[in-house]
């Protein structure tokens, strides 16, 4: 159960770096698009899980391993956005959220 603190900070993480992301994609991953879908701070405020929505999803390991080559530098840029909110910007990990693929997997067993 999330405090309102952890879910305060977990927005402007997700907003921020979803905007850092948007911008960088072509750098990072060209010809994908990529969509931050959740958030979630530990207690402390020191540790961010970022919650990554990939499309076309070809290949996500691969994706997701050159988006793990990039969280110092997301890190960096997240900082100079949040430095007068945040006194310590949170480490970054990237995850996969295959939400959307898992909720096809469903619809197209249920048909």
């Amino acid at each position: 159960m999330d405090t309102i603190r952890q879910q305060k900070v977990a927005s402007l993480i997700k907003r921020h770096t979803g905007e850092i992301l948007t911008h960088n994609a072509p750098q990072y991953l060209p010809g994908k698009m990529l969509t931050v879908t959740t958030v979630r701070v530990s207690p402390d405020l020191s540790f961010a899980k970022v919650y990554v929505s990939i499309f076309p999803s070809d290949d996500l390991k691969a994706d997701i391993n050159t988006l793990k080559k990039h969280e110092k530098a997301v890190r960096g840029l997240l900082g100079k956005r949040v430095k007068n909110q945040l006194r310590i910007v949170p480490e970054i990990a990237f995850y996969v959220d295959d939400s959307q693929d898992h909720a096809e997997r469903i619809d197209e067993l249920l048909k």
